[in-house]
C-alpha cells in the first residue's frame, strides 16, 4: 500500500475513533481540555496563538480560546483561501463576530486584522508519539507551519481526545509535525 492510500485508510478508520470518543466525552471534553496548564507562556513579541473552531467531531476548543485571552494571549483563526494555499489567520476573540467559511467552518470576519501566528493549535484526526498528525488531506497545516518555520520559531500544538492516538502515522518529509498534544485527559510532548 502506498502512502496515500495508507494514509486515507488511517484518515477513515480515525474519523469513527474520533466520533465514538465525540459521542463519549463531548459534554466534557473541552473544559477538561482548557483546565490543563498551556505548554507555552506569551511573551513580548511572540503571543499570537492560533485556534479553530470546532468542526464536525473535533473537541470543542472555545473554553481553550477563553483561557488563552485571560492568559494575555492574542487568539486568531484560520482562513482557507483555497487549495494548495497556505492558511492566513485573522485576529479574533471569543464573542466577536465569525462568517461560515470554506467547508463551514466558522472564521473571522473579512475585515478583521491578518496576524501570523507564534502558536498554531492543530487539528487532526489521528497523533502519534513523534507528533505526526493525520488531518482532513488537504495539506494547509502542513503547507503553513513549513511557511512559518522557514520565517521564525513556531511552536505546533494538535489537540484532539485521547482515542485519537495511534502507535504510527505514515508520513513523508512534507509532514509537519506538532511539538505537543492536548487532549482531555492532558499534555502529551511529542519528539
Amino acid at each position: 500500500m502506498n502512502l496515500q492510500d495508507q494514509k486515507k485508510a488511517l484518515r477513515t478508520s480515525a474519523a469513527a475513533v474520533r466520533k465514538v470518543a465525540h459521542e463519549a466525552l463531548a459534554d466534557h471534553a473541552g473544559l477538561d481540555l482548557a483546565s490543563h496548564p498551556f505548554p507555552i507562556k506569551p511573551e513580548a513579541g511572540r503571543s499570537v496563538v492560533s485556534a479553530f473552531h470546532p468542526f464536525r467531531t473535533e473537541i470543542d476548543t472555545k473554553p481553550l480560546i477563553g483561557r488563552l485571552v485571560a492568559d494575555g494571549w492574542t487568539t486568531c483563526l484560520p482562513i482557507i483561501l483555497g487549495a494548495g494555499v497556505p492558511l492566513i489567520f485573522r485576529r479574533w476573540f471569543p464573542g466577536e463576530p465569525t462568517v461560515s467559511g470554506d467547508m463551514n467552518i466558522m472564521r473571522p470576519l473579512d475585515d478583521a486584522p491578518q496576524v501570523e501566528p507564534d502558536v498554531l493549535i492543530v487539528p487532526l484526526l489521528a497523533f502519534d508519539s513523534k507528533g505526526y498528525r493525520i488531518g482532513y488531506g488537504g495539506g494547509f497545516y502542513d503547507r503553513t507551519l513549513a511557511l512559518l518555520r522557514a520565517k521564525k520559531k513556531v511552536v505546533a500544538i494538535g489537540v484532539g481526545y485521547s482515542a485519537q492516538r495511534v502507535d504510527s502515522v505514515p508520513h513523508d518529509e512534507l509532514d509537519q509535525p506538532v511539538d505537543f498534544v492536548m487532549t482531555e485527559r492532558g499534555i502529551i510532548t511529542c519528539g
